[in-house]
């Protein structure tokens, strides 16, 4: 795509309101990771497709700032256009916040719609420029003139999860919310977050791509709810019993004018990193606002019994698609047949789809050969994909939105002969993964602490990788959810603990641009294993149903204990999965869930 049309008309638009930068983040009203067409201004105006990044435009200057999980595509999609790469977190690149804050002069007007800026970041952008004289403007949105052909709203129904499946009711979700409030003194609670939404008031929708959520606030109060959703996504029995168990509909685009309406005495409890900006803009001035983490966003993350239930039952469901899909891959092989990156794709969904309860993708599946298995969160595409060989590592990142839980698989396969070097990171990644895996810790430990178990081995080779090693995973809502992570620790952030219930991918990695990359992941849930007198311990119980390729294992690196994890997994994923297949999978599915030798 040729950027440069589209960058003169914004830079047109900046004279005339007298603006001297514009940031078009990847966001939307919600703040939500995957966005609805019309919030994809970022990847309008610059051609790059990675769900993480923020365009910065001046008179004379355009930077994309995203990570290292997309430097490599960001460098092949921008090149040719007038857009320079601003690689996050590498020494000596400022965050476009503090370059705004050199490069501005005193008195600039700098732009960022109220509508896709959260509360926390406004504070954060007012404080860096403050101290330079900057001024920040959330009123406007130069991108709407130039973007004649901009998208409308999502329009797609919205329904009810399947009461079977949400294992409680909204009125239940309703009053553990509304404890929550009361523990903070607050009378109303603004919920924006679309995840959020969506488990409050059991409803799922398909406004956002992969992610059964739809477009929506939801203002709480003392003895009601309001739901601001676009009129016609509801049909009236639904909408019925909503009333019923007291949630109220208005128009989406009313939230703002509600909030602005709230009564003088009101104690507002909202997360300033989940609501944006534009919300908040005409608040009262007598309301109180109580700010911190949308008590949801726990809630949620904390599967009862009955929903961890839900969840085992589809990994067996996934698990059967998956043997499915690689025996056929393995047959395509051996009878060598022409296959690409996107062939992979397109099978491996036929056959989810097949399986009881699938509702779509959870994500857009990474097929990666060789040197694209390197990049992360590759994308192959008509315009570029490759042929697949029969040698070297190919790595398949994929999952489903299932009524009863959302899955998350990476599996790298051996396609025939590897190299040494090859051998070495699959050996090395799958030992951190085993690792963390059989991991037994304390009550109140937090993601940071145990992601350094999982790099250790892959450290001790003097080889790291640059994304955490795993993200909270809803429960058939957002494939990425918090509060909790198995990362780095994040200057200025407080990390959630892991506690019993939540549900977390394990996905170590090696990358090597140019030749090849390795990453192995299951879902895991955090469980409890046992007391002792220095208090309570947890462990993990490991989710995911679908062999490990054993072919790249380089033998001598694996301990015993770590080979007798492997063999243990394998004996499960056999165990659970037999019962669903015919005798010739069945006999495929043994073989490769063999003892190691």
């Amino acid at each position: 795509m040729d950027a440069h049309p589209r960058l003169a008309a914004l830079r047109q638009r900046l004279q005339a309101l007298g603006l001297a930068a514009v940031v078009v983040p990847t966001a939307d009203p919600h703040l939500s990771e995957y966005l609805p067409e019309r919030w994809k201004g970022r990847k309008w105006l610059s051609g790059f497709h990675g769900s993480v990044g923020t365009l910065v435009v001046t008179p004379d200057f355009a930077g994309l700032w995203t990570d290292s999980r997309y430097f490599e595509q960001a460098e092949r999609e921008l090149a040719g256009q007038p857009i320079q790469l601003m690689r996050l977190r590498i020494a000596h690149t400022p965050e476009h916040v503090d370059w705004l804050a050199e490069h501005l002069p005193a008195g600039a007007v700098v732009a960022v719609p109220g509508d896709v800026l959260s509360l926390a970041a406004r504070a954060q952008m007012l404080e860096r420029f403050a101290a330079r004289g900057i001024v920040l403007r959330t009123d406007l949105d130069p991108l709407d003139a130039v973007w004649t052909a901009r998208p409308g709203l999502p329009d797609a129904y919205v329904r009810e999860h399947a009461r079977v499946y949400a294992a409680a009711t909204r009125s239940e979700r309703l009053q553990r919310v509304r404890g929550a409030m009361r523990a903070h003194g607050a009378s109303h609670h603004l919920v924006s977050s679309l995840d959020d939404v969506a488990w409050i008031t059991c409803l799922r929708g398909s406004d956002v791509p992969y992610n059964p959520v739809f477009l929506a606030h939801l203002l709480i109060g003392p003895e009601r709810a309001t739901l601001f959703v676009a009129p016609g996504k509801l049909a009236a029995p639904l909408a019925a019993r909503l009333s019923t168990d007291g949630i109220d509909l208005a128009p989406y685009g009313e939230a703002a004018e509600a909030v602005a309406a709230l009564p003088t005495e009101a104690r507002l409890l909202l997360d300033p990193r989940r609501v944006v900006c534009a919300l908040t803009e005409a608040l009262p001035a007598g309301v109180q606002r109580l700010e911190a983490v949308n008590p949801s966003q726990r809630f949620k993350a904390l599967k009862s019994e009955a929903e961890l239930e839900h969840v085992r039952r589809t990994m067996e469901h996934d698990g059967v698609a998956l043997v499915r899909f690689l025996r056929w891959f393995e047959a395509a092989q051996a009878r060598e047949e022409a296959l690409t990156e996107l062939d992979l794709a397109e099978k491996l969904h036929g056959f989810r789809a097949q399986q009881e309860g699938f509702v779509s993708e959870s994500f857009a599946t990474i097929a990666g050969y060789q040197a694209n298995g390197a990049l992360p969160h590759y994308r192959a595409t008509v315009a570029n994909h490759a042929r697949l060989e029969s040698h070297g590592l190919l790595v398949l990142d994929s999952g489903g939105q299932y009524e009863g839980g959302t899955t998350d698989i990476t599996r790298t396969l051996a396609l025939g002969e590897v190299t040494p070097e090859q051998r070495r990171d699959y050996t090395l990644v799958l030992k951190g993964m085993i690792a963390l895996s059989a991991a037994r810790f304390p009550r109140g430990t937090t993601g940071p602490q145990l992601d350094a178990l999982a790099r250790a081995p892959i450290w001790a080779d003097g080889i790291n990788y640059g994304h955490g090693t795993g993200h909270g995973v809803g429960y058939f809502l957002n494939v990425h959810e918090g509060p909790q992570a198995i990362r780095p620790p994040l200057a200025g952030e407080t990390a959630a603990p892991l506690e019993p219930g939540m549900i977390t991918s394990n996905e170590p990695g090696i990358y090597r641009p140019g030749r090849h990359g390795v990453r192995i992941e299951n879902l895991i849930a955090t469980v409890p294993a046992g007391s002792s007198e220095f208090g309570d311990f947890l462990a993990f119980e490991t989710l995911t149903l679908c062999p490990i390729d054993t072919r790249p294992i380089e033998r001598d690196r694996l301990r015993a204990d770590e080979a007798a994890w492997l063999d243990a997994y394998h004996a499960q994923v056999l165990a659970r999965l037999e019962p669903h297949l015919d005798p010739a999978e069945r006999h495929w599915l043994a073989q490769r869930c063999a003892p190691l030798a």
